[in-house]
């Protein structure tokens, strides 16, 4: 049996990460006024340890499977819970919004590391892959889980060195930045008056991150009686389920395409498990339809499954960081630097200057969008808490039709391009890739009017 504790000691070590980082973030003092989060604290001194070599012998390696599968597993629960209602005007206009500047985002941020890498190399004789540069928008915009699946495609397909390392390395410092930028402007904001809900204040509880004793908050329904099974249990059986599911599509899809070539590429890239997420995200929204459809969405209780996505962004967030190989990073350190320097200054300007062209919350809607571009969808809920603690704004209504339209979107790019684009011309990618943020420009531009029109009709 000893054989068997490798990876359940890992995830411990993972785990004590986390407390840490709980324990430091309630008692240090600058870590409070930063409100630095507890999965943050814990993966840079998760990191620290593997860099001197006092992690019980764990390598960042070993941390890697983590990040893929909690990444996968947080979007899966969040499409599982119904969330919000969509309905009304306001919410598809708001949530496309969201959804048409996360996509010119993606395609934004793939240019700007395709520009910084090629100048780089002009600059200084370098011969890094131009495709590393472009790989930072799976690691900012969309996250770490996606940055290792299409690295891991990228470096098995196409012989692009270092993919999967260098999608880590961007997807843990776009967790940084987006809780280095966002939380001081979220400050900034309440301070200046800018939100819309004014109960959002920074009390003792939201800036050491421990409740106090007498501070009673629901953790979600008894869906099941406790001497059967228990609720959370329960849930994390239909997930289970749902990951089976998945697996089992892929499987059967993976042959059935296998004969077929989209260029030079065989399809069986797209239907592989590298992109179990994206697969995941459609079995969880059929499966999530058809419960709702033959009225036994009632079993399903969605603060529970939001519980199984917080934790599961927590730990995401720990062993991302924790991934990031040293030795790498410190031979790459300035190219890695500069592209995320300015892949950060960029999405701040587009998000918060697409932003100040709403007249109603628009503090609200960019905050929230940067913390999706730079991270994922937890950290721009958490961004959006600072401003919006009781979610009384229409934007957390919003992200939940901005999770599924993304996928339609940017559809061609997510599931055409990305999985094969060393395989694509640069000339091929770099007008695909203008062409879509142009088009999203205009149809931003569009639905700001909307939004703008709504607010001021009577």
């Amino acid at each position: 049996m000893e054989s068997s504790f490798h990876g359940v000691l890992a995830f411990a070590f993972l785990g004590a990460m986390l407390l840490l980082g709980t324990i430091l973030r309630a008692r240090v003092g600058f870590l409070r006024s930063a409100l630095v989060p507890a999965s943050l604290i814990g993966g840079v001194i998760g990191f620290t340890l593997i860099a001197f070599g006092m992690a019980y012998g764990y390598e960042s390696t070993d941390f890697a499977p983590f990040t893929f599968h909690f990444f996968t597993l947080s979007f899966m629960s969040l499409v599982l819970a119904r969330g919000e209602k969509t309905q009304g005007p306001s919410v598809v206009w708001g949530g496309s919004w969201l959804s048409m500047v996360w996509v010119m985002s993606l395609v934004l941020q793939a240019l700007i590391g395709l520009i910084v890498i090629v100048a780089f190399n002009a600059g200084t004789g370098g011969d890094l892959s131009e495709y590393l540069g472009i790989l930072v928008t799976h690691g900012f915009t969309q996250g770490p889980g996606q940055a290792l699946a299409i690295g891991s495609i990228w470096e098995a397909e196409f012989d692009i060195p270092d993919a999967m390392s260098f999608g880590l390395i961007y997807a843990s410092m776009g967790f940084i930045v987006a809780f280095g930028i966002g939380v001081p402007v979220a400050r900034w904001a309440v301070r200046q008056g800018l939100n819309a809900n004014r109960n959002a204040r920074m009390d003792g509880e939201f800036v050491s991150g421990i409740l106090n004793t007498d501070t009673k908050l629901s953790a979600g329904n008894q869906i099941t009686h406790p001497a059967n099974v228990d609720t959370l249990g329960y849930h994390l059986a239909i997930l289970a389920v749902a990951y089976l599911l998945t697996d089992a599509y892929i499987n059967f899809m993976n042959p059935l395409v296998s004969q077929l070539d989209l260029g030079d590429i065989n399809l069986a890239v797209i239907f592989s498990h590298n992109l179990f997420f994206f697969h995941g995200l459609i079995i969880c929204v059929a499966l999530r339809a058809c419960l709702d459809r033959f009225g036994l969405g009632r079993f399903i209780d969605d603060d529970t499954q939001r519980r199984i996505t917080g934790s599961s962004v927590d730990f995401m967030v720990v062993a991302t960081i924790m991934s990031i190989e040293f030795a790498l990073l410190a031979e790459h350190f300035v190219p890695i630097l500069i592209v995320c320097l300015t892949v950060s200054a960029t999405t701040a300007l587009l998000c918060f200057g697409f932003g100040r062209q709403l007249s109603e919350h628009g503090i609200e809607r960019a905050l929230t969008a940067f913390g999706c571009c730079c991270g994922s969808t937890g950290s721009g809920i958490l961004l959006l808490r600072m401003l919006d603690p009781d979610l009384r704004t229409p934007i957390a209504r919003e992200l939940a039709f901005f999770n599924i339209a993304i996928l339609f979107f940017a559809f061609h790019i997510l599931t055409i391009m990305a999985p094969i684009l060393p395989s694509l011309s640069l000339a091929l990618v770099v007008g695909v890739y203008l062409a879509t943020f142009a088009i999203c420009a205009i149809a931003v531009l569009w639905v700001v009017r909307q939004l703008n029109v709504a607010r001021t009709s009577p």
